[in-house]
C-alpha cells in the first residue's frame, strides 16, 4: 500500500515541559513541518489544538515518572478523534502505552530514540494513503488477522492450563502455546518461590536461546546484575508491563548483542499475580524477530492471557497445597502422634483387609499382641514427656525389625498390635522372641529403666473362616495369660 509524505503544508504540535527536549525535536525534525509549535504544558498543547488544525501531535514523555503527572496528557489523545498522534515513551515506562491507549488510537516509539528512526516515525505519521479506500480495506483485513492470531493463543493457552498437576508441565505447555503468536522466537514463565526466589521454570526457544545460559543462573533470578535492565526481571521487580523494542535500549551493551546474535529483536514481560495489586508470582516473557507496533487489543490480550496464567500458577499451587494437607491429615488420622505407629483406627482396617486378602488367595496370617510391662509405673515415676520417649522407642524397635508388608498398631495405652501377613502361628511365635529379645536389650532415652520395661506377648494364627473379632478375643486371652505369668512371656492363643 503506497503512502504518500508531504512536508509543504504539514502542521505539527510537540509537547514536552523541558526547552531542552523541545530544542532537539526542533533540530532533529523541525524541517519536516511547513509549521511546528512546540508547547511546554498539556494546557497549552490544548489551547494550540483548538486554535488550528494540527496534522501530528507528538507528546513526549520521556522524563516524566509518574503517569499521574499525566492527566491531561489522555484528554489530547481522545480530543484528536483519531487524528495522528505520535507518542514517546520510556522504556522503563512502557506499561503507561495500553494505559493511554483507552484514551484514543496513537502511534509510539520507545525511547531512547535515535534522530534517524525518530524522523521516520514521523514520515509514516505524516503519511496519507494514496488511495484511502483500499487503505481502510487493508487495515479492516490487518485487525481480522490481528483478532484471529490472538484467539489462535488464547485457545491455547486454555489448553495449555487444563493440567495443573505439576507447575514445570503446565510452565512448559504455557511456553508453547505463546510461540504461536506471530513473531514469537522464545516464551519463558518465571515464577516466584519462597522467599523471593524467582526461578525460569520453563522456557521454548525457537531460536536456541537458553535464558539460563544468558542469565547466569536459573534460580535467584532477581539478583542477577540484570535485574534493571532485562525486561522479565524488571516486570517482577516493578510489578508492570515493559516492553523493549530493541535489545540496545536496555543500556546494556553485552546482554544486546546476545538477543541480537539470536536473532531477538523485541522483548515483551508481563508480571504475574493471582489478584489485581496483589504481590507478584513471577512473570511471562515473549521475544519477537521483529519490530511489532502493538494495537490496543493487543495489549488487553497479553494482559488477558498473563492473567490466565497467573491463575493456572495459582491453582497448581493451591492444588499441591491442599495435596499436602490432605497428606497431613491422613497421616494424622492413621498415625499415632506419640510412637509413629498405626492408630487403633488404621490397625483394625488393616487387619480386616489382610484378612479379606488371606482368605481370597489361601494365604497364612498370624497376629502378635503386646503390652509393655511395668511402663505405668516408670511413667508415673520419670514423668509422661520421658515416658513417651520410652513408648516411641519400643515402637521404633518393633518396626525396624518387621517387613514392610507387616503393620503395628497402638490398641491403647501400651499395648500394641502387630498384623504379620504369609505368617504362620509357628513363625509368629519366632518373631515374637526376636521382639522380645530386642526389647530387653534396647538403649531407652533420657532414662535407664533397666529391668523396669519389657514386654508381653500373645501370639495368633487367624483360622480360615474367622472374622477379626473373634480374632483378637483369643489374642487379648493369650496376651493376659503372658502377662499374668510375669515378664518377656509369650503365649499363643488356643
Amino acid at each position: 500500500m503506497s503512502h504518500v509524505y508531504s512536508r509543504s503544508n504539514s502542521t505539527g504540535v510537540f509537547f514536552h515541559p523541558a526547552p531542552e527536549r523541545r530544542a532537539e525535536f526542533q533540530s532533529c525534525c523541525g524541517e519536516m513541518f511547513s509549521q511546528l509549535v512546540m508547547c511546554d504544558h498539556v494546557d497549552t498543547a490544548g489551547a494550540e489544538l483548538a486554535r488550528r488544525e494540527a496534522d501530528l501531535l507528538i507528546l513526549d514523555l520521556s522524563g516524566f515518572e509518574q503517569l499521574s503527572q499525566l492527566a491531561g496528557v489522555g484528554a489530547l489523545i481522545r480530543g484528536r478523534a483519531g487524528a495522528p498522534v505520535l507518542l514517546l515513551c520510556a522504556f522503563e515506562h512502557t506499561a503507561w502505552l495500553p494505559e493511554l491507549m483507552a484514551y484514543g488510537a496513537f502511534d509510539y516509539r520507545i525511547c531512547p530514540v535515535l534522530n534517524d528512526e525518530l524522523q521516520q516515525a514521523v514520515r509514516q505519521a505524516l503519511a496519507v494513503p494514496a488511495d484511502p479506500a483500499a487503505a481502510m480495506q487493508q487495515a479492516l483485513l490487518d485487525k481480522e488477522k490481528e483478532l484471529r492470531d490472538l484467539l489462535g493463543v488464547q485457545r491455547s493457552l486454555q489448553r495449555a492450563l487444563s493440567g495443573i498437576d505439576s507447575i514445570a508441565s503446565m510452565s512448559s505447555q504455557i511456553c508453547l502455546a505463546l510461540c504461536n503468536f506471530p513473531g514469537v522466537r522464545h516464551t519463558a514463565v518465571l515464577h516466584m518461590k519462597e522467599r523471593g526466589d524467582l526461578q525460569l521454570v520453563a522456557q521454548e526457544a525457537r531460536n536456541h536461546l537458553d535464558l539460563s545460559r544468558l542469565l547466569q543462573r536459573r534460580d535467584r533470578l532477581l539478583q542477577s546484575p540484570l535485574r534493571d535492565v532485562f525486561p522479565p526481571l524488571m516486570a517482577v521487580a516493578r510489578g508492570e508491563m515493559v516492553l523493549l523494542d530493541a535489545p540496545e535500549k536496555a543500556g546494556d551493551p553485552e546482554l544486546a548483542m546476545a538477543l541480537h546474535d539470536r536473532n531477538v529483536r523485541m522483548v515483551l514481560a508481563l508480571p504475574l499475580r493471582a489478584d489485581p495489586g496483589g504481590p507478584e508470582m513471577g512473570a511471562i516473557c515473549l521475544m519477537f524477530d521483529r519490530h511489532i507496533s502493538f494495537s490496543r487489543e493487543q495489549f488487553a490480550c497479553f494482559a488477558s492471557l498473563a492473567q490466565f496464567v497467573s491463575f493456572g500458577l495459582g491453582m497448581s499451587e493451591l492444588k499441591h497445597q491442599n495435596d499436602a494437607l490432605s497428606g497431613r491429615l491422613s497421616q494424622m488420622s492413621t498415625v499415632d502422634g506419640v510412637t509413629g505407629a498405626a492408630n487403633r483406627r488404621a490397625g483394625e482396617d488393616a487387619l480386616d483387609n489382610e484378612i479379606r486378602r488371606a482368605r481370597r488367595y489361601g494365604l497364612p496370617l498370624a497376629l502378635l499382641s503386646f503390652d509393655v510391662s511395668s511402663f505405668r509405673s516408670s511413667n508415673d515415676l520419670y514423668g509422661n514427656q520421658v515416658g513417651e520417649i520410652a513408648l516411641r522407642k519400643v515402637a521404633e524397635t518393633v518396626m525396624g525389625r518387621l517387613r514392610t508388608s507387616d503393620t503395628l498398631a497402638r490398641m491403647r495405652g501400651e499395648e500394641f498390635l502387630i498384623v504379620a501377613t504369609h505368617t504362620t502361628a509357628e513363625d509368629a511365635v519366632r518373631l515374637a522372641e526376636k521382639l522380645r529379645s530386642a526389647i530387653a536389650e534396647a538403649d531407652l532415652p533420657a532414662v535407664d529403666f533397666g529391668a523396669a520395661v519389657s514386654i508381653a506377648l500373645g501370639v495368633a494364627q487367624v483360622g480360615p473362616e474367622e472374622g477379626s473379632g473373634a480374632v483378637l478375643d483369643r489374642l487379648d486371652t493369650a496376651l493376659h495369660r503372658a502377662k499374668r505369668a510375669g515378664r518377656n512371656c509369650i503365649e499363643v492363643a488356643a
